[in-house]
């Protein structure tokens, strides 16, 4: 008989392993990978990405 835990953790390994769910994990590692790029003031990140900033709509740079 499996306890409460056991329950617990098959339900919520079988949300994490589905399509939906990992599809959302996904973008929103992306988003805050690109998010990160975009935003950082880390002189090495900023100066490599400043023109892209600069070219792409909606996001300011200074």
């Amino acid at each position: 008989m499996r306890n409460s835990f056991q329950v617990i953790w098959l339900k919520t390994e079988q949300f994490v392993l589905s399509i939906p769910a990992q599809a959302t994990l996904y973008i929103l590692l992306w988003s805050l990978i690109i998010w990160l790029v975009y935003f950082t003031t880390y002189p090495a990140v900023h100066d490599s990405v400043h023109s892209l900033r600069h070219h792409t709509l909606g996001v300011s740079c200074h």
